[in-house]
């Protein structure tokens, strides 16, 4: 006996006499179809929605797109030749809705829409994320996040000092953010300081706090935000910034466990975790008389390195797509995928700025993005092959284009490896060969 499939589920909202002669036909072909108003769809879930487009919708449209970017389907609009005349309803209904129909029916033309519908709101759950992916998760399926995502487990739990080291724009503050929620502190306060924005004359009184009239313009007293991170973690970002004489006093207070306001002589014990960042060589600054060997050492108990997004392969498009998802709320627009034209060109660039430029880039590509896909042009970047340096043998410029292919399948198929594989038209034990030859993943 052939097993049965299960039906395809149809929501519809706000029906009218129309859908409701619609819905019969639409049963017996396999759709299992329920109805509802805009007000209620909140609890209801569909594999395809169909909406009653009227113009009053479109003088308060907040409703149908919260409906329709919480759902995480595809809609189809029906509205009437006079609605579909109105101003500015072209462009909603096409940034919002699948496909629209006009009233009343063609019924065969509705079936096939509903189908392609169904088959695309197929493909997007298969390449979607959760959406209730917390905010400072570490994303990423390289093998550099897996690595980094099982060192961060191991630390969280401990109370030691860790140093976070990677370039500018890789993740160093989401990293902490991270060790802070998994720790034994993650209901206690998590405040950060960037030690190298703070202007020099004001980062004591920053760090420590003050007493009421220490100096001119302090009028009243004011904690710290060592003082205000009591119990949690202090995350002390670019602490290569931080001034000479500042670091003596932070050593102090990491070695006797309490600090003196500006301007006050009663010693006030904190337990806090300490964190730090740093995107330069501190090796180096030690070496040069810039930073204290001591402070060097107090900080540097546990140490964790973020990776640039350049050597992240197979992050770039999952990645992008979800910067493309969280900054649709922000912008008012449908989360876009992206043309293989710009995943080319994105796999072409060196992401100087690393995670950060990647997310002001797609941040740009959402606003300007004019239809359905966002390009390249989109996102500020150009489709120019990679500029190669001067290589001596032909087997270098093989390695080369090896490596650039596999990096480039990698960020489309990270999920698939099979079909990676057979993309490049090699099997997968190649494949495997391959990866391990170009110490990918």
């Amino acid at each position: 006996m052939l097993a049965m499939s299960s039906p395809r589920r149809l929501l519809v909202v706000d029906p009218c006499a129309d859908c409701h002669e619609l819905l019969p036909g639409l049963r017996t072909i396999g759709w299992a179809v329920d109805s509802c108003t805009l007000a209620t769809v909140v609890d209801r879930s569909c594999d395809v929605g169909l909406f009653r487009l009227q113009p009053f919708h479109l003088e308060r449209p907040e409703a149908v797109k919260d409906m329709i970017s919480r759902s995480g389907t595809e809609w189809i609009a029906a509205l009437t030749p006079d609605v579909l005349k109105m101003n500015n309803v072209g462009d909603f209904v096409c940034e919002w809705f699948f496909d629209f129909h006009t009233l009343p029916f063609d019924v065969s033309r509705v079936q096939v829409t509903l189908g392609r519908a169904f088959g695309m709101a197929c493909l997007r759950g298969q390449t979607s994320t959760p959406s209730d992916v917390q905010e400072d998760e570490l994303l990423g399926d390289s093998r550099l996040m897996r690595d980094l995502r099982m060192t961060v487990s191991k630390f969280a739990p401990t109370q030691s000092p860790i140093l976070i080291r990677g370039e500018s724009g890789t993740g160093k503050e989401l990293v902490a953010r991270t060790l802070h929620r998994q720790s034994q502190r993650n209901g206690k306060p998590f405040i950060a300081i960037n030690c190298g924005s703070i202007p020099d004359h004001l980062i004591q009184s920053e760090l420590f706090g003050h007493e009421k009239g220490s100096f001119t313009g302090a009028h009243q007293r004011r904690v710290g935000r060592i003082e205000a991170a009591n119990g949690g973690t202090l995350f002390l970002d670019e602490i290569g910034d931080l001034p000479l004489e500042l670091q003596a006093s932070l050593l102090r207070f990491l070695q006797e466990k309490h600090i003196e306001r500006v301007g006050g002589n009663q010693p006030i014990p904190i337990d806090v975790r300490i964190l730090a960042a740093t995107h330069v060589d501190l090796e180096a600054a030690v070496a040069n008389g810039q930073f204290r060997e001591d402070l060097y050492y107090r900080l540097n108990v546990l140490q964790l390195t973020t990776a640039p997004l350049r050597e992240r392969h197979g992050d770039l498009a999952m990645l992008a797509s979800h910067f493309a998802r969280f900054y649709s709320l922000e912008t008012g627009r449908r989360p876009r995928t992206f043309s293989d034209e710009a995943l080319i060109a994105m796999g072409n660039h060196g992401w100087p700025g690393n995670v950060r430029e990647l997310a002001n880039r797609v941040r740009r590509g959402l606003v300007l993005a004019e239809g359905r896909q966002i390009e390249a042009h989109d996102l500020g970047l150009e489709l120019r092959p990679l500029l190669v340096g001067t290589m001596n043998t032909l087997e270098q410029y093989k390695d080369r284009a090896e490596r650039q292919a596999l990096c480039e399948v990698l960020d489309r198929h990270s999920d698939n490896l099979s079909m990676a594989a057979k993309v490049l038209g090699v099997s997968r034990p190649t494949f495997y060969r391959l990866l391990h030859k170009h110490h990918i993943r």
